[in-house]
C-alpha cells in the first residue's frame, strides 16, 4: 500500500501569518518544526494502518520547507520546486493520497486562504464552481483513480474538503478568526489527532468516482495585466479586463495549463504597483 503525502505549510499546525512560511523568515524556522510534526503523525498512522511506502511530497513556496533530518525514516521526500505535477507529483504511483497542511482557497475566508499565488489570484472556478487547491488537486486524484483518505487544515479547509473528499478523514488543527488570525490546538494534540485519522481513513480505503471531463477553468485576477501574459498560451482565452479561461479534456492536463498559467501571472507583476 502506497501512500502520497501533498504537504502544504498555510494550514499546519499553529501556523497564522504570512511570516509563518515565508522561507527565510525567523517565524518560518520555527513553523517547519510544527510541519514536521503535522507530516510525521500522518506518517505514523498510515504505518500502523499497514502502509508499506510512504512519499511526501513538497508542495509549499519553493518546495525545500520539510526539515529531513527529522523526517520519519519509514517515508521518503521529493524535494524541489521543479515538479510536472507539481503539488501532486507522485500521485501517478500511489494507492491513497493524503493532503496536510491544506488551506481554503483564493477569495475566500481561512487561514492563509489563497490559491497558487498569496496574492493576484482573486479567485479560481473549475466547471463553474469556486476552487480551491485541495479541490483540483483531490479531482486529479480522482482522475487517477487514487481517493483522498485524510485532509488537515483550519475548520474551513475541513468544510470545503466535505464537499471534494466526502469520504476522507479531515482534521482541524485550528479554527479560523480570520485570515491572519486563529484559534490554535498545540501539537501535542494536533499530532495525536492527526495520527489517529490517518489510520482510519487508510483502513477505510474505498474507491473513488473518476471525474468526467471536460475541465473549464476561469481564473480572475486583480489587474489586468496578467490576462495578457496568460494568453500567450494557445488554449488560454482572455474572458474580460482581469480574467482568462480554458477547457481542457482531462484534469491531467488542466491542473498543468493552470500551474503554467500561475507562473506567467506571477511573473508579471512588479514589486511596487503589483
Amino acid at each position: 500500500m502506497r501512500v502520497l503525502i501533498s504537504a502544504d505549510m498555510e494550514g499546519i499546525t499553529g501556523v497564522t501569518c504570512p511570516a509563518d512560511v515565508e522561507p527565510g523568515n525567523p517565524r518560518w524556522e520555527r513553523a517547519r518544526r510544527f510541519m514536521m510534526s503535522d507530516v510525521n503523525a500522518a506518517i505514523a498512522g498510515f504505518v500502523g494502518a499497514g502502509a508499506t511506502e510512504i512519499v511526501v511530497n513538497e508542495a509549499h513556496a519553493d518546495k525545500r520547507n520539510l526539515l529531513l533530518d527529522d523526517l520519519d525514516a519509514r517515508a521518503q521526500a521529493i524535494v524541489g520546486a521543479h515538479k510536472r505535477l507539481g503539488m501532486m507529483q507522485g500521485v501517478e504511483e500511489a494507492d491513497a493520497a493524503a493532503f496536510v497542511g491544506y488551506h481554503a482557497g483564493a477569495g475566500r475566508q481561512g487561514v492563509l486562504a489563497h490559491t497558487y499565488l498569496a496574492s493576484t489570484v482573486l479567485e479560481v472556478r473549475l466547471n463553474g464552481e469556486a476552487a480551491s487547491e485541495g479541490r483540483m488537486n483531490a479531482m486529479l486524484a480522482a482522475e487517477l483513480g487514487v481517493p483522498v483518505v485524510l485532509v488537515t487544515g483550519d475548520d474551513l479547509t475541513c468544510a470545503d474538503a466535505a464537499v471534494w473528499a466526502a469520504n476522507a478523514q479531515r482534521v482541524a488543527v485550528k479554527e479560523c478568526v480570520d485570515r491572519y488570525t486563529a484559534k490554535c490546538l498545540p501539537p501535542v494534540r494536533t499530532a495525536q489527532m492527526i495520527e489517529e485519522a490517518a489510520a482510519r481513513g487508510l483502513a477505510e480505503l474505498g474507491v473513488v468516482p473518476k471525474p468526467v471531463g471536460p475541465f473549464r477553468y476561469e481564473v480572475f485576477f486583480d489587474a489586468a495585466q496578467p490576462v495578457a501574459a496568460c494568453s500567450a498560451i494557445p488554449c488560454v482565452e482572455e474572458t474580460g479586463e482581469r480574467s482568462v479561461a480554458f477547457t481542457l479534456p482531462t484534469m491531467l492536463t488542466a491542473i498543468r495549463c493552470f500551474k503554467a498559467v500561475t507562473v506567467l501571472a506571477k511573473a508579471s507583476v512588479e514589486k511596487t504597483f503589483g
